[in-house]
Order: C-alpha cells, then structure tokens, then sequence
C-alpha cells in the first residue's frame, strides 16, 4: 500500500470518527507523522485536511439544532472561532519543541476524556441533581477555552465540548451531536484556514489532498451512519485507536 492510500483510507476514517463521535485527530496526525511530516507540520496539515469533513457533518445536521441551554448558536460559534484562533496562533508562535514536549500529554488527556468522560458526566450530574445550571457566561468561557485547546491540538474537542454541556446542562449526549460537529467544524475551520496560509502544511501538497479528500467522504458518510452503527462499537473502536496512539508517542519521546 502506498503512503498515498494509507493517507487517504486515514482521511476516511478520521472524517468517519469527527461526525460520529469526535476523535480524528487521533489517526490523521499519527499517520502524517508515519509518512515522514514533522508533528507541528502534521497538525496543521490534520487540522487543514479534516476542515471540509467537519462542515459537510455539520451540513447533514444544520436542520437538527438544538441551543446549548441559553446560549445562543451565533454566540457558541463566535466563541468557538475566537478560541480556536488563539489556540491556532499558539501553535504557530511557540517554539515546534514545546508541542513535540505536550503531544504526547495532550493525546493522554484526550484518551482519558475518551475513556472516562461519559461516566464523569453522569455522576457528576448525578451529585449535582443532573445539572451545575451554569449560566451563558459560563457556557461561553468553557467554550473557549475548549476551543483554545482544539485550536492548539484538536484531540478530542468534541468529546470535551459534550462533556461540558452534559456535566454543566445536562444536556443529552445524542441531542447535543448536531451542535458538536457544528462547533467542531468552526473550530477546525478557523484553525484550518490560518495553518493554510502561515505554516508549512503545503509542504506535502498530494498527502494533504489525500488526506482532505478521504476526510470530506468520510465525514459526510459518518453523518449518514451516526444514526446506525453501534455507539458502544464506534467508542471502543476510538478508545484503542486513541490509547495506542498516547503510548507510542511517549514511547517515541
């Protein structure tokens, strides 16, 4: 197989697991760094190539959402584009060491998000009487900061957006997917655009179309199959992919 069609299968399975349930990060950026690209230069490839799949998942839900408690979706989506700016512009800022030094601890943070997120959201919620109540302002600063942290890594933003609006709304995991992947796509979107014109992502034009092109088809196709595959199988799936990853990147450091 070439390092062409293991990119490109890569991209499907990253758009695939971004509508789903979050997580594509945690097979785009291991296999940029597999095919020889530099881990900051990877991640800002990942984050350019999983921008069309994200908004075609985002596209397929546009007519399922549902507000996040109080907080509107117009002031959501500005909060989710000024934090992923930040974070974008972090990552270009800070020297490319200091993010080889936090990946393999942000990929470890994301795998026990991943792993134990769920579980925290429902006794939490079940210690404070299902929900915190958190008000709009404190929405919006959750939001940014998550979007901080999308914009610098991705891993798992998602996962860390619903976590969020469960713990602190109690808001269901099912009803709140369609804002996920709309916040998740502005996210990525926002991010994406800014490695696209100041990083060094175009340094491997054919395995960043490669990997554009299979995210695309994988996150429309992921959208569809959301409503039918296996929740519990599609997590278990993430989970081992997300754990192998985590191990390997502190083996590699």
């Amino acid at each position: 197989m070439t390092e062409l069609a293991l990119v490109l299968l890569t991209g499907v399975a990253a758009g695939v697991l971004n509508s789903v349930g979050g997580g594509g990060t945690f097979v785009a950026l291991p296999a940029l760094v597999a095919v020889g690209l530099p881990p900051v230069t990877a991640n800002a490839a990942a984050r350019i190539a999983l921008v069309p799949g994200a908004v075609a998942g985002a596209w397929v839900y546009r007519r399922e959402l549902a507000p996040v408690g109080a907080t509107s979706t117009t002031e959501l989506t500005a909060t989710s584009v000024a934090g992923s700016g930040v974070g974008a512009c972090l990552l270009l800022v800070l020297p490319a060491s200091s993010f080889e030094s936090a990946s393999p601890w942000l990929l470890a943070f994301a795998t026990v998000v991943l792993a134990l997120g769920r579980h925290l959201s429902r006794v939490l919620a079940r210690v404070l009487d299902r929900s915190a109540g958190m008000s709009t302002r404190a929405v919006l600063i959750g939001q940014f900061l998550i979007a901080v942290y999308g914009g610098y890594f991705g891993g798992a933003v998602g996962i860390l957006m619903v976590a969020l609006w469960s713990i602190g709304l109690g808001l269901d995991a099912a009803a709140g997917n369609p804002m996920r992947i709309t916040q998740l796509a502005a996210v990525f979107l926002t991010s994406g655009v800014l490695f696209l014109f100041t990083s060094d992502a175009l340094r491997a034009p054919l395995l960043l179309a490669a990997l554009l092109v299979g995210a695309t088809a994988g996150g429309f196709a992921g959208a569809h199959l959301a409503r039918r595959f296996p929740a519990r199988l599609l997590r278990g799936v993430l989970l081992a992919t997300a754990t192998v990853t985590t191990v390997l990147y502190f083996l590699r450091g």
